[in-house]
């Protein structure tokens, strides 16, 4: 005879789970949307927690420095 006993509460789970997907993609849409149309990369980091980076900065330079002279 086969068990139905663990099978309900991994649906469960699971939809859970989708809910929270789906809540964290509905929240952040418009400012993952304004990022990607400025290029920008978009790395999720928790439930509803993005972090947004310009890869423009991967190309700045860190300035040399100027020896001073010396009197």
């Amino acid at each position: 005879m086969y068990s139905q006993g663990t099978k309900r509460p991994s649906r469960i789970k699971s939809w859970i789970q989708e809910l929270i997907v789906r809540a964290d993609r509905e929240i952040c849409m418009e400012p993952d949307e304004f990022a990607h149309r400025r290029g920008w990369t978009v790395t999720r980091t928790g439930f509803g927690a993005r972090r947004y980076r310009d890869p423009r900065f991967d190309q700045l330079k860190i300035g040399t420095r100027v020896p001073e002279e010396v009197s």
